[in-house]
């Protein structure tokens, strides 16, 4: 292992971190990567601590959608030991009303018994529609669901429904930041990335074309060209080559 900055990845909502697999092949041949554990806690400022005691004393951060709330969260808590931040199809808002609703639906769906339809009705969302044909993407969607599990997709919704709106503390997060977001991102819009980018002191706003929700998996090159570039901006140019 060489003397590069760790990598802390936060996944999103009903994913593992099969949902980072491009980037991990990327960029940890030569780096420690740390997968943040999403699906423990209830609540968002618990699932951050977890994830500090588990991280090494420094890493570059990055979160996509759900991840993005915790990476968010760790950088409030810990901001002298996050030396780079990456948010990917994500926001800094708290929840509207209709969010909490939707998410509420979900949770009665689940408890019904019928949690498998929660990854059906979603995939429509967070996938581009050139993108639903892909047999391979979408089993990878319906696999990570299947791990989380109904008890971890319970708690997800529950922490992100009670997060708190970080928009505020944007001008505090003086470290590189990065904010990425598929071009027809449906649950986290490009404004919401604007909006990020603008309230960040260092940040780079990248768009990915021909790309939804799950930026990462639909595509990962893009992804890890915008994400080298990040880590070069922290550690130097040879670092991410």
């Amino acid at each position: 292992m060489s003397a590069k900055l760790p990598l802390v990845l936060a996944p999103g909502l009903l994913c593992t971190g099969e949902l980072w697999e491009p980037q991990i092949a990327a960029f940890g041949h030569d780096r420690e990567i740390v997968v943040v554990d999403n699906a423990s806690d209830d609540d968002m400022a618990a699932i951050a601590r977890r994830a500090l005691a588990e991280a090494p004393g420094h890493f570059a951060l990055a979160g996509l959608s759900m991840g993005g709330y915790i990476a968010l969260e760790i950088a409030r808590q810990a901001p002298s030991r996050v030396r780079g931040l990456a948010l990917l199809d994500t926001s800094a808002r708290a929840d509207t009303p209709d969010m909490i609703q939707r998410r509420k639906d979900f949770i009665a769906l689940s408890r019904r018994g019928k949690f498998h339809g929660v990854t059906e009705q979603l995939l429509p969302i967070i996938l581009h529609e050139d993108h639903l044909g892909d047999q391979t993407l979408v089993e990878t969607v319906y696999r990570m669901a299947a791990e989380t599990g109904v008890d971890g997709f319970l708690r997800q919704q529950l922490a992100i429904m009670g997060r708190a709106d970080q928009r505020a503390r944007l001008g505090e997060m003086s470290m590189p930041a990065l904010v990425l977001c598929g071009r027809e991102d449906k649950l986290t819009p490009l404004a919401l990335h604007e909006e990020m980018a603008a309230g960040l002191p260092d940040a780079t706003l990248a768009i990915i074309e021909r790309c939804g929700h799950l930026s990462t998996l639909e595509q990962p090159a893009a992804v890890n060209e915008a994400m080298a570039g990040w880590l070069a901006r922290i550690e130097g140019p040879a670092a991410a080559a």
